[in-house]
């Protein structure tokens, strides 16, 4: 069984790697022999880590050698990976200074009518130059920088970012976008996790857990007056949405409802904040998208990946209730930097896909609006 996990490891990365070679010059082929190689050679690790009854009896000498096997294969990953990121990288002169656009002088209205998928296109317009400086952010290809600017388009165009409207966020963190709702008049509460579940969940020590209202402080986004004034913090657990919220204006999320366990619950997640909102009031969120599949994916775990038709099926609940929800636009771009799929350890810029537990995803962000 160990010798056979050896032979067919080695046959997939030297048939993969090699085809890879061939291909260079074809990002969109690389990225899926990169992704089936990644999912191939993962497949066989769990495979050799797997608790199941061994075939034989242990021993000293078979479990080194099975030690030495599941090592070449964590190894034979690593060397993958290297290629890859080397043989696909785009020209640094397409990134290597950010988008170098120039920022609006105040955002457009209408430019996002869609539920759509992190793309190049929207990173090169004004509006995200406008909406990243706005932020204290250089414009750059950062996905989680699009997320930002995707929530704050979305409100701002729907007239949300004004005096007198109140929002929620979910799983806020130390994002800077409370402070910016705030610095346009806007009252909102930001959540998150009890502290010590982020401890276990690893979100505490990674500095991405917001424990009280000074993580979400950003003097150079919101003035002091505007963000004691217009900013509240509260611990609070997402499964258990709405809880205690109704009637607000809008509410948010940005990367959280992937980390809730599972497709199912990041799903009625969605549909359940629709709850906390006033008739006519927005949601808008921002999650994993699977670029790979529409069969295959994350289904559960500490971080899951939604599909194609996952979120067909929530939009046609939504829909069946009498919400109304933004059309879904799930056409990948094909841009130099966006075709690119960054890999572990990931890249400051450009990082708009990436390689995550097997699969090539992308950021994508719902808008749904509640009946009136």
């Amino acid at each position: 069984m160990r010798a056979l996990f050896k032979k067919v490891a080695r046959s997939i990365a030297g048939r993969e790697i090699d085809q890879l070679r061939r291909t260079a010059d074809d990002a969109a082929a690389s990225r899926e022999i990169i992704a089936r190689l990644d999912r191939e050679l993962g497949t066989l690790l769990r495979g050799t880590n797997s608790a199941a009854a061994p075939e034989v009896p242990s021993n000293p000498l078979l479990d080194d050698r099975f030690s030495q096997l599941n090592h070449e294969l964590v190894m034979l990953r690593r060397e993958m990976q290297i290629l890859a990121r080397t043989l696909t990288l785009p020209a640094p002169e397409l990134w290597d200074q950010g988008t170098r656009v120039k920022p609006a002088s105040a955002p457009p209205m209408g430019v996002l009518p869609n539920s759509t998928l992190c793309r190049q296109s929207e990173m090169e317009t004004d509006w995200y130059a406008f909406w990243a400086y706005r932020m204290a952010h250089t414009p750059r290809y950062h996905r989680k920088l699009w997320e930002f600017v995707f929530i704050a388009q979305v409100l701002y165009e729907r007239g949300q970012l004004a005096p007198g409207k109140h929002g929620l966020g979910f799983g806020v963190g130390k994002e800077p976008l409370a402070a910016l709702f705030a610095s346009y008049g806007a009252a909102v509460t930001g959540t998150d996790m009890p502290y010590e579940g982020a401890v276990e969940a690893g979100w505490a020590t990674h500095n991405q857990h917001a424990a009280g209202k000074a993580q979400m402080r950003y003097p150079t986004v919101c003035s002091e007056e505007l963000f004691e004034t217009n900013v509240a913090f509260e611990t609070f657990d997402m499964t258990q949405t709405p809880g205690p919220y109704r009637d607000l204006d809008f509410c948010w999320s940005s990367c959280a409802l992937e980390h809730l366990g599972s497709i199912d619950a990041g799903l009625t997640f969605i549909e359940r904040s629709i709850d906390c909102l006033k008739p006519g009031g927005v949601a808008v969120h921002t999650t994993e998208f699977n670029l790979t599949s529409n069969d295959e994916t994350i289904e559960s775990g500490g971080t899951v990946l939604f599909r194609k038709r996952d979120f067909e099926a929530v939009v046609a609940r939504l829909e069946a209730a009498g919400h109304h929800v933004a059309p879904l636009d799930l056409r990948p771009g094909a841009q130099p930097v966006e075709r690119y799929v960054d890999m572990a350890p990931y890249r400051d810029e450009p990082h708009l896909r990436l390689a995550l537990l097997g699969y090539a995803t992308t950021s994508m962000g719902l808008i749904v609006t509640r009946k009136r």
